[in-house]
């Protein structure tokens, strides 16, 4: 018996010569080559997803679990990589300047709060995304939150996620008191000190007054609501020593020496104010949306007991909330920027915004889910919100924002305080903000 391949295949150079001389010898060959290259070349056999990598909160990576999965279903050429970080934003931050500083991110995407932007726009982190937009997206996204995307009129920020301050008042109270919502702060002051004098609470009115963002973030609403600003980005003219803001934290300050706010409030962020009013100990709360669902919760001692307000004025001026809220953009390194692109658009769109709603109650910043009959048989306060939303006012946009907050947080603690009197420690407070603008 012979064995496979034991005869030789020619006998002589000359017989394989005459073979290979034959055309359809080389085109075999030929195939034959190129087949082997795609069988032993991996990237040939199975295309690699690109993976597009951006860092957020615990919290966040928890909660966009399912927007991760639908993407990447009708994306399988795209794999989001979500790097849990802390749940502090501050530290977020931290880390994504960090990564940049060091000139090699590993992020392709930033998730970024809306008050992070000027800085990481005016650094060159971001690419400009202005001209990416559609008219149909720029009708539907609130102006509010597209402007909070924009540095020096160029959008570096696609909005995913709004947030706005707003006032929670009992409702139930007011009524039995046979007293109208305030709309001003005079009327405000009024309205708390006769349910604290009725005894229906004990305090009138709690706002967040610790030393940390949360401050400037309240103390905006309240200098808007007198006329008044902090920064114009544009002139960077300075504003906070100018009559308004004495007023404004006149206001503030007064809600403390009327014992209207506990003496505590100046050491208070969010979550001690949602809970008192939460339990019921409080007439009137500033605070944001995340309150709404939390307050009317079956265990919750306030449920179908309150309701919400656009943030208090002065005679005469408009209500102003401060717009908060999170967006996202694509970083300049990234050797992915349409993949990124792909994944920035999704975020932002409607369908993945509802779904962000309804899972977990975030606030859109399109119109389009505020109107959605789904969104609004679950959440029928979303039409107020948006009310609020829709006359946010933005803290500075200025690529010193960190420093400048952290001036004015400073100087209005001093002052709540009573370490400075009120027109000293806005003089101050104005006199490095503007030393700060010049550098």
């Amino acid at each position: 018996m012979v064995k496979p391949f034991s005869r030789p295949l020619f006998h002589n150079f000359r017989d394989a010569a005459h073979w290979l001389k034959k055309p359809l010898v080389w085109v075999g060959l030929a195939v034959l080559l190129g087949f082997s290259i795609v069988w032993f070349s991996p990237s040939a056999r199975t295309q690699e997803p690109i993976h597009i990598s951006l860092l957020t909160s615990a919290l966040d990576a928890a909660q966009g679990q399912n927007l991760v999965k639908a993407f990447e279903a009708e994306n399988p050429d795209i794999k989001i990589d979500v790097v849990e970080g802390p749940n502090a934003s501050n530290l977020i931050e931290d880390l994504y300047t960090s990564s940049f500083l060091l000139g090699d991110s590993p992020y392709d995407l930033v998730m970024m709060d809306i008050v992070w932007l000027p800085k990481f726009a005016a650094a060159g982190w971001l690419m400009d995304l202005t001209d990416r937009l559609t008219p149909e997206d720029i009708a539907d996204l609130m102006p509010g939150d597209l402007a909070g995307g924009r540095y020096q009129d160029r959008l570096y920020r696609l909005p995913i996620r709004s947030d706005g301050g707003m006032i929670y008042y009992r409702q139930d109270l007011l009524e039995q008191a046979g007293i109208q919502p305030p709309t001003t702060f005079d009327q405000l002051i009024t309205a708390a000190k006769q349910l604290q004098e009725s005894k229906a609470v004990p305090w009138g009115y709690v706002w967040q007054g610790r030393q940390y963002e949360g401050l400037p973030a309240m103390f905006v609403e309240v200098l808007a609501g007198f006329g008044g600003f902090w920064v114009d980005p544009k002139t960077q003219e300075v504003g906070i020593d100018r009559p308004e803001a004495v007023r404004a934290l006149q206001f503030l300050k007064g809600t403390i020496d009327q014992r209207i706010a506990p003496p505590g409030v100046t050491t208070f962020q969010e979550e001690e104010t949602r809970r008192l009013f939460q339990n019921g100990q409080v007439a009137f709360l500033r605070n944001w949306p995340y309150v709404y669902p939390l307050a009317s919760a079956d265990d919750s001692p306030v449920k179908g007991k309150f309701a919400v307000m656009p943030m208090v004025h002065a005679e005469g001026f408009q209500s102003g909330a401060c717009l908060g809220g999170w967006g996202i953009g694509i970083a300049k390194s990234t050797p992915h920027p349409e993949a990124a692109w792909r994944v920035a658009q999704f975020y932002a769109s409607a369908a993945a915004q509802k779904m962000a709603a309804l899972e977990n109650g975030y606030l859109p910043t399109r119109r389009s889910v505020y109107a959605d009959l789904e969104v609004l048989a679950k959440y029928p306060y979303f039409a107020s919100m948006q009310q609020v939303v829709e006359r946010a006012v933005l803290r500075p946009p200025i690529a010193q924002y960190a420093q400048a907050s952290d001036i004015l947080q400073r100087y209005l603690s001093a002052a709540l305080t009573e370490r400075m009197s009120l027109e000293a420690a806005l003089q101050a407070a104005a006199q490095e903000t503007r030393s700060l603008l010049k550098t």
